[in-house]
Formats: structure tokens, sequence, C-alpha cells
């Protein structure tokens, strides 16, 4: 036998002798907040990066809601087996960083040779705020919305109202809910305006009002401080009681989205403020003709952003952090993000998914996918404190109660800002100056 041949024969039989490169495994906890065929259109694309390469195996969890997902997360983490990657409400994101749930992203970006500023530059501007914790990129922008106006074509044309032209303020939004509201003697049989009230989405809204009454939310650069007991919000608040109580053009009481939709779909309500997430489902489901508009104003065109973002869990291993890195890198990027945008009815957070082929000929077909676009220059970002949660829904149970006619918008919102005070308390004395005396 020739040197050559053994050679050879030693060669293959050292190929044979090594093992394979083992596969990474990681979780990947994910949420469907709005309606439609998320989940399973998130399952096809957790399959497809699996078999587009070797190196790291996906297992998708579906996880519920925004706020399910965080305490699943959460513990989960506790449990000692953290998810590698969540798809994580994006104003979760102080919370989780001040009790070290989540990673810092910065050494990713180093390891990768880039700089936050570099990264983050084809991604829109409204979504830095919310990206970022103390200066540090924690989390990747992946479905982002703004609330939007969505009103029926039809009944603005029944009530005299021109479709060209939607309501751009308060006033006008109550005039066009009074012509589009129908009674027949004490039973109303159309509403003219309708909103979730919910949890989450009553607290995202209330940053809408508040936010277009020329208001603040919140402190974005201190998780210790909401603005409820507010004139701004109390205008927000007033307004929407007013809708309720003294105009009589939307329903008394708490409705969840899914509620809202179907009063919409079944022209039980004529218009209504709902997520951009919403989009595909309200374009596949209306039978009748609709429009999009901005969030109607009283003192300036502005909305919160919302959506959900993509942070990595603390308690990885090293494979499992690189794992996730990829993974993360995959699911944001401009293609992935793009195909996701058309879906769902989520913007793309990546600027460059509105360079594609695909994206020019879907908004071309689908103009209502440009108007949350066009309102973003006034997007502000989304309400983040510590302890989020509970911070959200003192303010969410009171306006609750305001709207089941059982407070006044006042004592609500000096009940709710007591209530979330006392929320944030441990975070304001860990972190009040001590001044001399």
């Amino acid at each position: 036998m020739s040197a050559i041949s053994r050679l050879a024969i030693g060669a293959l039989a050292l190929s044979f002798a090594l093992p394979a490169a083992a596969q990474t495994k990681i979780d990947f906890f994910f949420p469907v907040p709005v309606e439609g065929k998320l989940a399973r259109e998130m399952t096809r694309l957790v399959k497809s990066y699996n078999e587009s390469q070797k190196e790291v195996e996906v297992t998708a969890v579906y996880t519920g809601g925004y706020d399910d997902t965080k305490l699943k997360a959460q513990a989960a983490a506790k449990a000692g087996k953290p998810p590698a990657v969540v798809l994580m409400s994006a104003n979760f994101n102080v919370d989780l960083k001040l009790s070290g749930d989540i990673q810092s992203l910065e050494p990713m970006l180093k390891a990768d040779g880039t700089t936050r500023d570099a990264f983050l530059a084809d991604f829109w501007p409204a979504l830095h705020a919310n990206a970022m914790v103390d200066g540090e990129l924690y989390s990747v922008p992946f479905h982002n919305s703004t609330p939007l106006l969505y009103y029926n074509v039809d009944h603005f044309k029944e009530a005299g109202l021109d479709p060209a032209k939607p309501p751009r303020t308060w006033a006008e939004l109550v005039d066009a809910a009074k012509k589009l509201t129908k009674r027949d003697g004490d039973k109303v049989e159309r509403y003219g305006f309708t909103m979730p009230a919910g949890y989450d989405y009553l607290g995202w809204l209330m940053e809408a009002l508040t936010l277009s009454n020329g208001g603040r939310y919140f402190n974005e650069e201190y998780g210790g401080e909401v603005y409820y007991d507010t004139a701004s919000m109390l205008g927000a608040a007033r307004f929407l009681e007013d809708l309720i109580f003294k105009h009589k053009v939307m329903a008394q009481g708490v409705v969840e989205a899914g509620g809202v939709s179907t009063s919409f779909f079944a022209g039980k309500a004529s218009m209504m403020l709902l997520s951009t997430g919403s989009l595909s489902f309200i374009r596949e489901n209306m039978k009748a003709p609709y429009e999009v508009a901005f969030v109607p104003k009283n003192v300036r065109n502005a909305v919160p952003i919302g959506g959900a973002s993509l942070v990595m869990f603390n308690g990885q291993s090293e494979d499992s952090k690189k794992a996730g890195w990829k993974f993360i890198k995959w699911l944001s990027s401009a293609d992935t993000l793009g195909g996701w945008s058309r879906f769902t009815g989520y913007f793309s957070p990546r600027k460059s998914a509105y360079d594609t082929a695909e994206m020019k000929a879907f908004i071309a077909k689908n103009p209502d996918t440009k108007v949350a676009l066009e309102q973003l220059p006034y997007a502000k970002p989304w309400f983040a404190t510590y302890q989020t949660v509970a911070v959200r829904k003192a303010l969410e149970d009171e306006i609750q109660a305001m709207m089941n006619g059982k407070k006044k918008p006042d004592v609500a919102l000096k009940d709710a800002q007591k209530k979330a005070d006392e929320l944030m308390r441990p975070y304001v004395e860990q972190t009040a100056l001590k001044l001399p005396r």
C-alpha cells in the first residue's frame, strides 16, 4: 500500500472518530397579544430558522399575553431554567434590568466588532429609547405599533361625513361620534366610538390620550416617577368620561380588545382606537370598507410606541448566549421583519425592510400600512418604570372604575397616583439623594 493510500485511509478513519459538533439547544418564549394567526406563524418562522442551519436548535414556547410572558419567563429563571431569548413587551426592560433578569447586549455588539449606535442606525429613532436602559442596549426591537383610529367608511357616508377627512382633534371626534351614533329610543343600536379598556391596552391608550393632551405619562429618565395626578392626564380622563356619560357615544364599562373589534366588524361601532398590530386581522375580517387615521389630538399629535422586543435572560452558558444572539440577529433581519410586518400589521422596526420589492408592492396594495409610519415622527417612548405592570394597573383599576361610573376622574387619578407612589417607593428610597442636613 502506498504512503498516499495509508494517509487517505487514516484521514477517513479520523473523520469517523471525531464526533459532530454539538448543537446548542435554546428556549424562545413568545407572546401573541393581538388577534390573528400569529402563534402559528411564529412557530413556522422558528422551524424555518432551525432548518436553515445546524448549530442552533430553538424550541418555541407560546406564553400568552405580554404580562403572562413576563411572569412565565421570570418563573423559569427562578427555577434555574431561564429562556435564552424572550419576545418581551418593549416597556418591561427597565423593570427587568432592575430585577437583574436580563443581560446587556453590549458584549455581543463588541464581539461582533460593532457599536450600539451603528447597530441601531437601521432602526426607527422612535424605538431607541425603549431598547436601552441607562445608556446600554438591552433589547432588539422586533415588532412595533402605535394606536390608530379605525373607521367605517359606509357609516361616515351615511352620517354625511367625508371619509377622506377623519377626525383630527378631540372636538372633531366628538362631533363625528355624535353623528355616527344611532339610537332607537333609549336603545343604542350603534356607538360612534369604542376602545379597549382591559389591562395593558387601557394603560397604553391612556398614555396616548395624555400625550395628545400635551402631557407626559412618566419620567423617561427615571424609573420611580409617573404623572397620573396631573392636569394633562385629568383632561384625558375627563374626555373619556364625557364620551361615555355626557355625549353617550361610547358604551359604559370595560370592553376587551376582542369585543371592540367584534363590534366594529358587526357595524355596532363606527370608530375605534386599536393597535397597528391588529391591522392584518381587521383587513382579513372587516367586510365593509374601512380606513385608518392618526389618533386625534387635543394639544398636539403624539402617540406611544407599543410592541415587543427581543431580550436575553441572565443565567445562560456562553454557548447559549452565542446561540441566542445568533437567533436574535436572524429574527431581527430586514427580511424576517418585513415578512412578519406584512403578516401581522405591526410595522417593521428596521427602516431597510421598506426598501425591498416585496414591501413596496405590499404597501402599494395596502396603503393603510403607511399611516403608522407617518405617525412615527410624533411617537414617544412606551411607559416603563420600576414594577411596570403593577404601577400600570394602579391607573387602569381607577380608570376602569371611572368608566363604570363608580368614580370621578379627579378622585380616580389621585388614588392611582397614591397607589403608584407606594409601589415605587422601594426604588425611590434606594435612589433618592441623601442630602447633608
